[in-house]
């Protein structure tokens, strides 16, 4: 009989913080047909984002959610998709929503508070942006059931750290554990869950490491390094088409921006942190 079992979580990142390369770089990364349109994704989000705010500032946009510093989590996973796969993303994923294929105008129409913004002309089969938190993750395991029965392809959905302490988010990986199922559940750590900061959400080391409760494999990245963001979703949703079960992806980052528009970080955090 067993009483005890030998768990661990691996990090990987490709680049570091200078942009040197710290490590063997795969085969994507080395190839400049593949590795700008990333960077380029990254700047064409920031440039997105940027407008925005500024948009909602004088009154032409409702509330928005920044994803100011953490493009590289939503461009890299969503360029480890297939078109086939589906997305499930959460309301600071424009970043993946425009790699995808949505457009900035449907995106704005959305944040305007009209849902012919969630109407994708490109995207049919992913999913429109959810707002209440790790309420997505459900889906993902249903999408991910139907696949499995129909053809190879995953679900991917993401979502804030913040979204690790919601029951959605355990009754999620358990499911899909046991099931087996073709999804790949990726955690935005950008530190904060609105003004909650990451040291008072759990007692748990890493994020990552609550997949093992639930017997799928759960695995850290740099989320500031866009080729192992990539990298390391790729595999995971290899795995999972494969049939050999789901995975959870923790994205360490950095939320530099307000939680949105309608909030004011100066009144719960330094600036010297930022």
């Amino acid at each position: 009989m067993r009483f005890k079992a030998e768990h661990g979580v691996s990090c990987l990142r490709f680049i570091d913080e200078t942009g040197r390369p710290v490590g063997e770089l795969p085969d994507f990364a080395r190839n400049a047909e593949d590795l700008v349109p990333l960077y380029r994704a990254m700047l064409l989000t920031r440039a997105f984002d940027e407008k925005a705010v500024a948009l909602q500032r004088t009154g032409r946009l409702g509330t928005y959610a920044s994803s100011l510093g953490q493009e590289a989590v939503g461009v890299g996973a969503a360029a480890a998709m297939r078109a086939d796969d589906v997305l499930l993303p959460s309301f600071r994923d424009q970043s993946a929503m425009l790699w995808r294929g949505v457009t900035m105008t449907e995106l704005l129409l959305y944040w305007g508070g009209d849902e012919r913004g969630s109407d994708f002309a490109e995207t049919r089969h992913d999913f429109p942006i959810c707002v209440p938190v790790a309420s997505h993750f459900p889906h993902a395991v249903g999408v991910a059931y139907a696949l499995k029965t129909k053809g190879d392809a995953a679900a991917l959905a993401i979502a804030g750290d913040g979204a690790t302490s919601k029951g959605e988010f355990y009754e999620s990986i358990n499911a899909a554990g046991l099931w087996r199922l073709p999804v790949v559940f990726v955690i935005n750590n950008n530190q904060w869950a609105i003004s909650v900061p990451r040291a008072l959400q759990t007692a748990a080391e890493t994020l990552a490491q609550k997949a093992i409760a639930a017997g799928i494999e759960g695995i850290q990245v740099d989320g500031n390094d866009v080729v192992a963001v990539r990298h390391v979703v790729g595999a995971a949703l290899q795995k999972a088409r494969e049939g050999e079960g789901p995975s959870l992806v923790e994205a360490i980052t950095y939320r530099l921006s307000d939680h949105t528009t309608a909030d004011d970080a100066s009144r719960y955090r330094d600036d010297a942190e930022v």
